[in-house]
Parts: structure tokens; sequence; C-alpha cells
């Protein structure tokens, strides 16, 4: 009995009894997991009121204005540090002109030779601009590079504060470094800001989304837009310098019968600047505080510039691109801007490049002097540099016509301009008998020649610009040696306007006039050469070294990567060099050719040379292939 008892309270235990409602607990577990993964699948789903489209859309349409704040910043912050530079340095030269200031403030301390040294740091320092420039802008980045050239421009304004020969002079020359780089680095800015507007704009098309080279002529019309805008904004820069001019100093200035008793001639008749200028131009000289003051209000604009750079200024390439920049190796950096003047393009601009920095320091050093100061006085000079940047601001609108006129419009509109002025100013000397001639009677004349030498700076600067931009356009690893090249013939001519500065006025004329005619001659060459579809030799840039996959940079050899993939890779690259050899000796025959006639420079020995050597590289790449 026991035992029997035993084994049924056995089989009990075992016996698995269900509780109570444990059905319907199952069927509400059931049901509450069913009802979480809807949620689940709700939330991480498709939303209803969602719209991818929509929402692509207006994300491109943020990076567009993006774009458009960072073309007007870079505008106005090169406008603001130029207007600062440019102030000041007219008011500091003419208070270092003025004997009676040197002797009572600074007795024997020789501020006309600081002066003299000051301007050759400024003038002669950017010769070797070409050296380092590529080197700065890759290593430091574009925008970093507008920063850095805008603090050397602030600090030459706080070295005013104790004008010293070891605090001007050093701060000159740190300014004659800067001055390539910064512009250099504008023009690479603005031109990138087009082709990055072509992209938010295109943004879905196939090209744009592999980041491949752009159609040519794709981004033309927003380069011409962007550069216009550019030159709209910076030339106000002559404007605003001239407020500390005409707010303050022009107080202080004697009449022009007390500045100009000595002088007997002006126009083209001078030799020098003006001679007979009197040694002082102050009635009374200015509080030291109130020129603190001054320094003080130019300082924070100084400032407020930089700030505009560093902080509304976006990147002008994407980081991967940065690195691609700097990863072909800072030898081939420091080479390709001598190797791209083989470019038959940038040779036959070269005139131009000189021209175009010739004539904006002739309309404010030569003709504002020579002929307005002479005639006019002291009192006129800030009229005639206002009227002069407000006649490039706003004839540099002009330039938007090449949206629908041919692009050599411009240039050669504002040449002709030009060389009928230059014309004008040959013939136009006056010599000053008793008793002393009214400047106001020559104040109307000067007007109109100021405005229409600002008309022809701006249809030339804008053209300019506009034209490089459109020749690179689809090439963006080749802006910042383009533009540096560009300001750099710019420099030389900036440097031979310092040099030329006691020579006759005739003399700075007739160079003015035939290097504009040089020029003019010049540009229609490269236009025939374009339009018979002549192809520029342009030099290889070498790839990366790094392995480009996505945003994998850390990495100098793939680990994973075998063997045949490698050989490969190898092969690929050798038949793109072997490609661009050819057609490098191909393009360089066209250009023979077209220059000594097609029969006899395709019998000459070299074309013959260079044609075995081209039909040797394809024979290998298919002897390659085969193998």
């Amino acid at each position: 009995m026991l035992q029997e008892h035993y084994k049924e309270h056995i089989r009990d235990a075992d016996r698995v009894v269900a509780p109570p409602n444990g059905g319907m607990n199952e069927l509400l577990n059931v049901g509450q997991e069913d009802n979480i993964q809807g949620q689940m699948e709700e939330f991480l789903g498709p939303q209803a009121e969602y719209n991818e489209e929509e929402e692509e859309r207006k994300y491109y349409r943020r990076k567009r204005l993006g774009v458009i704040k960072n073309v007007l910043a870079a505008s106005v912050g090169a406008m603001i540090v130029y207007s600062v530079y440019m102030g000041l340095l007219q008011m500091q030269l003419i208070l270092h002109y003025d004997m009676t200031y040197r002797e009572v403030k600074y007795s024997n301390l020789g501020l006309e030779d600081i002066d003299r040294k000051m301007l050759m740091g400024i003038n002669v320092t950017p010769i070797i601009g070409l050296l380092y420039t590529p080197v700065l802008i890759r290593f430091l980045g574009t925008k970093w590079m507008m920063f850095l050239a805008s603090g050397i421009y602030a600090l030459f304004v706080s070295t005013n504060y104790w004008e010293r020969y070891y605090t001007l002079v050093p701060s000159a020359v740190a300014i004659g470094v800067a001055i390539v780089p910064f512009w250099a680095s504008l023009g690479n800015y603005i031109t990138r800001m087009a082709q990055q507007y072509y992209e938010y704009v295109n943004y879905k098309e196939e090209h744009v989304q592999e980041q491949k080279k752009l159609p040519k002529g794709a981004c033309h019309s927003y380069i011409i837009i962007f550069h216009s805008v550019f030159h709209i904004i910076f030339h106000l820069s002559f404007v605003f310098a001239e407020f500390p001019m005409r707010l303050v100093l022009n107080d202080y200035l004697h009449e022009s019968n007390h500045i100009l008793c000595n002088v007997k001639t002006c126009g083209a008749a001078v030799s020098g600047v003006i001679p007979g200028f009197n040694t002082t131009v102050l009635t009374r000289l200015p509080r030291s505080m109130l020129l603190i003051q001054v320094e003080s209000v130019l300082m924070g604009f100084a400032f407020l510039g930089m700030i505009i750079f560093l902080v509304l200024c976006g990147a002008a390439y994407r980081p991967t691109e940065e690195i691609d920049l700097r990863s072909i190796g800072w030898g081939n950096i420091f080479q390709l801007p001598f190797k791209h003047l083989r470019d038959y393009r940038l040779r036959l601009l070269c005139p131009f490049f000189i021209y175009s920095g010739f004539e904006v320091l002739f309309a404010v050093t030569g003709f504002s002097l020579s002929y307005g100061v002479c005639i006019l006085g002291l009192k006129s000079l800030w009229l005639l540099i206002v009227v002069y940047g407000l006649s490039c601001s706003v004839f540099s609108s002009l330039s938007l016509c090449i949206l629908r006129l041919p692009r050599w419009l411009c240039l050669m509109s504002g040449a002709a301009v030009h060389f009928v002025l230059l014309v004008a100013l040959l013939a136009w000397s006056l010599h000053i008998k008793e008793p002393p001639i009214k400047g106001t009677w020559y104040l109307g004349p000067l007007i109109v020649i100021t405005v229409l030498w600002g008309l022809g700076t701006a249809l030339n600067k804008t053209g300019v610009s506009t034209l490089i931009g459109m020749l690179y356009a689809e090439e963006k690893e080749r802006l910042d040696f383009v533009y540096t090249i560009y300001h750099w013939w710019q420099a030389i001519a900036i440097f031979i306007v310092y040099l030329w500065s006691n020579m006759p006025m005739r003399a700075k004329l007739s160079i003015l006039l035939a290097t504009l005619l040089v020029a003019c001659y010049c540009y229609w060459v490269m236009e025939r050469r374009l339009a018979r579809d002549v192809r520029p030799r342009l030099p290889r840039i070498p790839r990366p070294r790094h392995k480009v996959k996505g945003y994998r940079y850390l990495e100098e050899d793939n680990s994973d990567e075998s063997d045949s993939e490698r050989s490969e890779e190898d092969e690929e690259e050798k038949e793109e060099d072997e490609d661009h050899v050819a057609e490098e000796i191909e393009a360089e025959d066209r250009e023979e050719g077209g220059q000594v006639g097609g029969a006899q420079g395709a019998d000459s020995p070299r074309a013959r040379r260079r044609g075995v050597e081209g039909h040797r590289y394809k024979q290998d790449k298919e002897d390659a292939h085969r193998g």
C-alpha cells in the first residue's frame, strides 16, 4: 500500500498542470509582441508624410545659399582688408612726406628713408611669390590662406602704433610675401564656388554624383556671375579707403596755392611724380591721440575682415579633395607652376596679366598725382580716387554681358577705352604760368577721364579673371597654379611701376600703350588657336599617393589586396600615363604644325621622332594586352 501510494505521488509531481487562465495569457503575450513589432515597423519604415525628393531638394537649396554666402563673404572680406590697407598707407605716406611732421614728431628718425624701404618691401618681395604660393595654398588650404593673409594685413595696421624701422619694414615685407598667395587664393576660391554651385544645381546628374570631370562649358555662366559680383564689391575698397583722408586729414592740408606754388608743368611733360611739389603740406600737425583713434578704428575693421574669412567663408574643397591635392608630393607642387607656363593659353595671356598690373597702379599713382593733384591740389585727391572706385564697381557689372555676347568683347572693349585715353594723355601737357591757373576749370575733364579709366579697369580686371576661370573651369586641381601665375605676373608689373617712378610721363604712357597693343595681339592669337581646336600642352598632375577607397586614407598598403589586383592597378596606371604622354606629344605636334605649317611640320625630324615615339607607346600597349 505504501509503495503504491508513493508511486502515485511521484506521478502527480511529474504531471504538468496548466495554471488557471494560461491560454488567455499566451494569447495576450502574442498580441503584445505583434503590436510592438507593428509599432517598430511603423517607426522605422517610410513615413507617409516624408518626401525624400523634397527633402533632397531643400538640402541642396541650402547648399546653394551657402555658396552664395561664401562668395559675398569673400568679396566683403577682401574689400574691407584692402580698404584698411590702402587708406592707412595713403594717410601714412602723406604725413611722412611733410617735413614739419618729420622734424617735430620724430626729429632724426628718418621716416622718408623708412617709407622707401617699406615700399620696396611691398613691391619687390612678391617677385619670388611663384616659388612658394602653390605650396602654401596646398598646405594650408584656400580658406585658411585667405584668413592668414588678411591677418598679415592686420599686422601691418598694428605696427603703425609704433612707427619704427624694425616695425614698419618687416610688416611691409610680410605684406609683399602675402600678396600673391592672397589673390591667388581669392581667384581660386571664387571659381571653385562657381563649380560647387553648378554641382548643387545639377545634383541629379550622373557625372556630379560620381564626382567626375565637369562637361566643357557647364559652369561658365556661374563663373561669369560670381567674378562680376566679386569685383563689384571689391572695387568699393577704393571708395572706403578715402574715408580717413576725407574725414580726418583733409582739414589739416594746405590750399593748392601753397602746395603747388613751385609747380610749373603737369601732365605728359612731367618727369617723376610732381616736380616742385612743396615739402610742407600740413597747416598744423594732427594730435597724436586723433591718429591713434583713427588707427584703432582701422584695426577694428581689419579684425572684422579676418573674422569674416574665418567664420563666414566655407571650405573650397571637400576634405577628401584637400588630401588629394596635398598627396601628389611637395616637389611636384613646387614644379607645376613652371610647367604650366608651357600652356600656350597662359603664355599668350601674360601680356594682359602685366598690363592689368600696370593700369591700376598708374590710375592711383601716375594719373591721380601727375595730372589730378598737380592741377587740382592735394585736397582733391580723395575725390578722384572715389570716382575711380565707384566707376570700377558700377561698370564691373558690364561683364555680365558675356552671358549673351562673345567673351572677347569684355577684354577688347576695355582695351579700346584705355587705348583712346592713353593717346589723349600723351597729348595733354600743361605749362603753368603767372597768374596761377584755376584748377576747377579742369575738374570736369579730369572726372570724365577718371570715369572712363574706371570703365576700362572694370572690363579688364573682371574679363581676365573670368577668362581664366572659363579656360580652366573643368580642371579644378589646376586652379591654384593658374591663378598663381596670373597674380605673379601682376606682381612683376607692380615692381616695374615701382622702378619707373622717376621716369618721364611720356615714357610711362608709351610703355603702357605698347604693352596694351602686344596684349591685344597675343589674345587674338590665343582665340584663333582655340577656334582651330589646338590642344594646349598641360602638365600631368600625379595621382595621389594614398589608396583612395571611400574615406580610407590611413593605410599606405592594403594587406588584403592580392598580387593580381595590385598588378592590375599598376597596369592601369601605366596605361593612363602612356595615353597622357601620347596626347601631350600629339598636342605639341599640333601646336608646332599650327605655327609652321601642316606639311612642313609633318616632315620635320622632330615631328617624325615624336610620331615614332607615339607609335611605339601604342604598340607597347597592344603587346601588353596580347600578353
